[in-house]
């Protein structure tokens, strides 16, 4: 248990780690290319850093010149097969992206992880790539992890998915896409969850040289006979964990800053902060940071469909709110390292705030949060949201900490600056 200490806090700016999306993706696209990359601001979390062994084993020189610092030579494409299964923990996003490049391979890879990513879907994406000519399945015939990818069909052509879950299905179709002679035509069921994270997925293969484009919300297409191209980049920030520090600044009425974001970033939490405008917040904008500060808080109906990672920092701040704040079109977040609506629900109800679930949606009536030992259920946006309430309110008492590491590696000690 991690005790946190309420206190008064001085109008500040912190320092948090590269984006996990981006350095996800970027790790991929450099390991994609024939030559060499340099990545700067990598994220060194768990996740990432399980990504980066995976490509390792897939054939690709990834080497630590300095801190956050990476020199990638890719593998042109072609992945090789490792002597033995590839574990991914409970990283959803190496999961989800990894199976796409695993089916380049001309050998078959497994991808397996820990008890919680074998309970998570894959059914989805195996489908997809099946129709396409490429053998993918479940080791156990559930849809889930372990899953078997068996490469060597190059052709591409037309597929459907269902994206209603998870938006890391179609990135993981875009980023192969352009090996494939015939290219790729994707369509989906009904429009995706997390949308501005395949946004983020076509702009970053962009910035490596590739190119895929939106039909329509329904429709994607990328062109075939395409080569990622090395480049030299910088990972922006994490703005999905910037949201604890913006939450921090919420609740406490002091203006909490986060270094080196702008207005022109494309990482879909960044409608985070205009959520916290409609809840009462006064938003700085400098050149080179955002900054939130908390006056009057009153509770919001807010559709968090695009952006489910930033539910829990959200309802943290709901829970110190005048009236009722309820966040809809998130059945995704039950399908995440944790049911993350159950989780966030029944924590609150611990700290004496009225709470309510459904299968897709939750209410949260402001109060006044009493302290709790708070389960985090081993899930990192959990532990970092409830802590921010521990700033205002006596008691808080974070379990199984080190989960943090996940996603934010030295979140305790930026946080305990504060």
């Amino acid at each position: 248990m991690k005790e946190i200490l309420p206190r008064t806090i001085a109008s500040q700016t912190v320092n948090v780690p590269g984006s996990k999306s981006i350095s996800h993706r970027m790790v991929i696209s450099a390991a994609l290319a024939s030559q060499t990359s340099v990545l700067t601001n990598v994220l060194e979390s768990e996740d990432v850093l399980l990504t980066i062994d995976a490509l390792k084993s897939m054939g690709a020189d990834i080497r630590k010149s300095a801190s956050a610092t990476y020199t990638i030579t890719g593998f042109n494409g072609t992945p090789k097969a490792p002597a033995k299964e590839i574990y991914l923990g409970n990283s959803g996003t190496s999961m989800r992206l990894l199976a796409g490049i695993s089916s380049l391979g001309n050998a078959p890879i497994i991808l397996t992880g820990d008890p919680r990513m074998c309970e998570r879907p894959m059914n989805e994406l195996m489908d997809s790539l099946n129709v396409i000519g490429i053998d993918a399945s479940s080791e156990n015939n559930t849809g889930t992890p372990p899953v078997k990818i068996c490469g060597g069909n190059r052709q591409g052509g037309r597929t459907t998915i269902d994206c209603s879950r998870s938006s890391q299905y179609l990135s993981a179709l875009l980023m192969i896409g352009p090996f494939f002679e015939n290219g790729l035509t994707v369509e989906l069921h009904q429009k995706p969850v997390s949308a501005p994270y395949i946004d983020l997925t076509m702009d970053i293969m962009a910035q490596f040289g590739v190119t895929a484009e939106r039909v329509s919300d329904t429709k994607y297409h990328v062109p075939g006979k395409q080569t990622y191209q090395s480049r030299n980049a910088f990972v922006e920030p994490d703005i999905s964990n910037s949201g604890y520090f913006w939450a921090a600044g919420a609740i406490s009425g002091v203006p909490v800053f986060v270094n080196n974001i702008t207005t022109h970033s494309l990482q879909g939490d960044l409608k985070l902060i205009h959520h916290f405008e409609r809840m009462g917040c006064r938003l700085i904008f400098r050149d080179d940071s955002i900054g939130v500060a908390g006056e009057q808080l009153k509770g919001i109906h807010v559709d968090m469909s695009d952006t489910p990672d930033a539910v829990p920092a959200l309802a943290i701040v709901a829970a110190f709110a005048k009236g009722e704040t309820r966040i809809s079109n998130i059945a995704h977040l039950r399908e995440k390292e944790c049911d993350r609506i159950d989780a966030v629900v029944t924590q609150l109800q611990k700290m004496g705030i009225h709470t309510d679930q459904g299968q897709d949606y939750m209410i949260i009536q402001g109060g006044s949060p009493h302290g709790a030992d708070i389960e985090t259920y081993n899930d990192h946006r959990i532990a970092m949201s409830f802590a921010v309430s521990g700033l205002r309110t006596q008691g808080v008492h974070i379990e199984n900490p080190g989960c943090v590491a996940k996603s934010f590696p030295n979140f305790w000690e930026v946080f305990d600056q504060l």
